[in-house]
């Protein structure tokens, strides 16, 4: 998934921006959601616009971190 790709998953499963969304939701598999969160979460220009964390439900290790939910701010719209 490239990151325009995810966004439009994001705000197609949250209704907008803002909003914490399951990971699980996203309907990849387990390697594929920890490789592609740990890849946004380690680029900067991309990061600062994600906010992941543990909010219950099914946890993926993400850059050695435990996270259920992301949520994206809309200022992402500046880097797509």
């Amino acid at each position: 998934m490239q990151l325009r790709e995810v966004v439009a998953k994001y705000r197609e499963l949250a209704g907008g921006y803002g909003q914490p969304v399951a990971l699980s939701r996203f309907g990849l598999g387990r390697e594929e959601t920890e490789r592609l969160f740990s890849l946004l979460d380690e680029d900067y220009q991309i990061s600062r616009f994600l906010r992941l964390s543990h909010q219950g439900g099914e946890a993926y290790q993400i850059n050695g971190f435990a996270h259920t939910h992301v949520s994206i701010d809309a200022e992402i719209e500046s880097i797509l």
